[in-house]
């Protein structure tokens, strides 16, 4: 007769065991609500949006957004972007424009890896992870996104994925250069971006292609209140 007794008699004696599932990993990082910005180039969000292509192949795209220019710094397509992949994107940008002050993301397993551990200790930049399930907390980003879906990949059938990095990277630049928005006056990322560069004063103004990074809360602030 085989009962509970037996079995787990049986199954000790045999020397059985279940492997226990550990816990991913998860990345040490504040949870509570990102600081207000107050700095130029101060912080900076990235998240993942997906589609498929006319073969029905998935992609995804890494968009990085300056939270306040609202410019899109970076709009990645492929069809895999694992950890080191986003480190290299990050590193390209920040040779271009300078290092932020933080960066803001979700808890995606890319985004949790080794390698984006391993770099933000290199580097020395603030890597700030939302709280689980509060996506809001990485608005700029989600609203750069739900902006793409409706706008580009809700209306447009890619081709392949050479054609998605095409159309992907016009949609951006336009964005970046022909887009009022709202938020910044109704002027476009760039000119926002330019005009506080030039209000910015000079003994603190970057130089080179960092120079299009500036941007720096305090001035719309005064803006809106007619200073």
């Amino acid at each position: 007769m085989i009962n509970r007794k037996k079995t787990q008699r049986l199954y000790r004696e045999e020397g059985l065991m279940v492997r226990r599932r550990r816990n991913r990993r998860r990345a040490i990082g504040a949870r509570a609500p990102a600081p207000v910005l107050a700095l130029p180039n101060q912080r900076w969000s990235l998240d993942f949006v997906h589609d498929q292509m006319a073969s029905g192949r998935r992609f995804r795209v890494l968009n990085i957004v300056d939270d306040v220019t609202r410019e899109c710094l970076r709009a990645v397509p492929d069809t895999s972007i694992s950890g080191r992949r986003v480190v290299r994107e990050l590193s390209d940008l920040i040779e271009e424009r300078g290092r932020p002050g933080m960066i803001v993301s979700d808890n995606g397993t890319e985004l949790t890896s080794n390698a984006v551990l391993a770099w933000c200790g290199e580097v020395g930049v603030e890597w700030h992870y939302i709280a689980p399930g509060k996506p809001m907390q990485n608005g700029y980003v989600e609203s750069f996104n739900g902006r793409m879906r409706d706008e580009l990949l809700n209306e447009t059938l890619f081709l392949d994925l050479d054609h998605a990095r095409t159309v992907i990277a016009a949609w951006a630049e336009d964005y970046n250069q022909s887009r009022p928005h709202s938020a910044l006056g109704y002027e476009t990322p760039a000119a926002f971006a330019a005009e506080l560069h030039k209000q910015w004063p000079a003994q603190l103004r970057p130089t080179g292609s960092a120079a299009q990074a500036i941007a720096y809360t305090a001035l719309m602030r005064n803006k809106a209140a007619g200073l």
